[in-house]
């Protein structure tokens, strides 16, 4: 049983300006909250129906429990088809990034305002074994509750963090080239790959912002049909970046 006033509670951590007032945030689904309890992040409170924790009893461990039906679930969720388990998790500290000690590949987004976006990318990041994303401070809000599902439990494992990307872009040593994805750059798979840099993806709507264009190294693009036989603008920002993870770590 779960009182009215800890549903609105939960509820209102749907909104940014309570999710950083209690410095919480909300998963919803198994793989979500599985994924965050095994990464040892401190659990405030696991709501699930008596079902769900038959099941996953062990996994649980000794997380605070509380058991609720799937009709408090849809009182709760964000979803239009609430999972059997909701937890309320705390927020990791924000980390500040040195450039110079940078040795491997890592993303860097600049004003992603697509909550879809952001979390597939996050789940990309992932599934290609980059731990860092570093986005600019317009980018939308990592904990927000579509990022949070669309990740499926690899924000978990993803170390996505907040800065100046101009301020800290005029920081990073020589040797890290930043590979910036523009639409008249260099084709992606004629250019050289190193095993560490930065790969530099746009907004949806604008791309990478003007101040941030002198600073990139490599201008690169996905190649795709000629000018003409199609009319298609531009690839998705997550489907972009997927595109160029892959084609660095092959």
């Amino acid at each position: 049983m779960i009182s009215k006033a800890r549903i609105k509670f939960i509820s209102s951590l749907q909104q940014r300006k309570y999710r950083q007032l209690h410095g919480l945030f909300v998963a919803e689904g198994t793989t979500n909250v599985l994924d965050f309890i095994k990464s040892g992040i401190e659990t405030e409170e696991l709501l699930a129906t008596e079902e769900w924790m038959e099941r996953h009893r062990q996994e649980v461990g000794k997380v605070p429990v509380t058991e609720v039906s799937m009709k408090e679930l849809k009182k709760i969720s964000s979803l239009k088809n609430p999972s059997e388990v909701l937890a309320v998790f705390v927020q990791a500290e924000q980390t500040t990034h040195d450039l110079q000690q940078i040795n491997d590949l890592i993303l860097m987004l600049d004003d992603l305002r697509d909550p879809g976006n952001m979390g597939t990318i996050i789940r990309t990041a992932d599934w290609f074994g980059i731990r860092t994303i570093i986005c600019s401070g317009e980018s939308v809000d990592k904990y927000n509750p579509k990022v949070v599902q669309a990740s499926m439990g690899s924000l978990s494992r993803v170390q996505v963090t907040y800065d100046d990307l101009f301020e800290l872009l005029k920081t990073k040593p020589d040797y890290l080239r930043v590979f910036g994805a523009v639409l008249d750059g260099k084709n992606l798979t004629e250019i050289p790959k190193p095993n560490k840099g930065i790969i530099l993806i746009g907004s949806e709507a604008h791309g990478i912002s003007k101040k941030l264009l002198p600073l990139i190294d490599h201008k690169i693009t996905i190649p795709g049909l000629p000018a003409g036989a199609t009319s298609a603008e531009s690839l998705n920002a997550s489907i972009a970046t997927a595109i160029i993870c892959y084609e660095f770590k092959r």
